[in-house]
């Protein structure tokens, strides 16, 4: 049996965030949100909650997604602080945030949670985000 049967994305996650595309291991998903250039990772396996739930091949996997896409962002967003986390408690399959954050944003210097209303993307900024992420997400990424 292949290791992403039975996986499907949880439907907050679905309803929140954009497809950009794939890893290897993880959905590259956009957060519909364009106060913060903020993407999330998630392991294409099903019932994982916890990162130690992953097969430890898997984790040096979302490791080196993660590594990847946060040096991108850095790289390309040219944020104040790059926030990482696993939180869960509203969602609980495993998802990794991934938030460029500046020191004149809504919510600085604390969590992006429940800070400012939401500003969904529109279609053009959709795009727009896509371009200037996609050419430095090297060999193993497939855009979505």
């Amino acid at each position: 049996m292949s290791p992403e049967a039975g996986f499907s994305l949880d439907p907050r996650l679905a309803a929140d965030t954009v497809p950009l595309g794939r890893f290897p291991l993880t959905l590259l998903l956009l957060m519909n949100d364009a106060t913060y250039p903020w993407c999330v990772l998630v392991p294409r396996r099903a019932g994982i909650r916890e990162i130690h739930q992953l097969a430890p091949g898997d984790r040096a996997q979302l490791l080196a997604e993660s590594c990847h896409l946060a040096e991108r962002l850095a790289a390309r967003f040219s944020g104040d602080k790059l926030n990482v986390a696993a939180l869960g408690n509203v969602v609980p399959q495993l998802h990794l945030h991934h938030v460029v954050r500046r020191r004149d944003d809504p919510a600085w210097p604390h969590p992006v949670w429940g800070r400012a209303p939401r500003v969904p993307y529109d279609e053009g900024e959709i795009a727009a985000f896509k371009a200037r992420l996609s050419p430095v997400l090297e060999e193993g990424f497939r855009a979505g």
